[in-house]
């Protein structure tokens, strides 16, 4: 089997832990970039541990895009907080959550300027 053929097979499946895809360098590219992201958008920013913070610890989701014809577009990697850790008034006061697409803008701007 070739190089390629072994590949395109690994990552043709989406892993269920932080430890498959961190084999897989696809899958690091995807994590890695999800890292980046949150970097340069200032999402978040690390701060020493303290005794009167509650930690809230993360998970790795992992999603494999396809194009229309069910190729792999990419592999998308989210690193989400486990929020039922989380206490109202402690750990945050509100919550805020953007996953609006840009194809969906493009088509509600095109259809407020018609």
């Amino acid at each position: 089997m070739s190089s390629s053929a072994l590949t395109a097979t690994s990552s043709a499946t989406t892993p269920t832990c932080f430890t498959k895809a961190n084999k897989d360098p696809q899958w690091r590219l995807a994590m890695t970039n999800e890292y980046n992201a949150f970097i340069q958008n200032k999402t978040w920013s690390l701060i020493p541990r303290t005794p009167s913070h509650n930690l809230v610890g993360c998970k790795w989701v992992f999603k494999l895009k396809h194009k229309v014809d069910r190729s792999i577009d990419r592999h998308k990697a989210h690193l989400v907080a486990k929020g039922f850790h989380q206490q109202q008034g402690i750990d945050y006061e509100e919550t805020f959550s953007l996953m609006e697409k840009p194809i969906s803008i493009r088509v509600i701007l095109s259809l407020a300027i018609s």
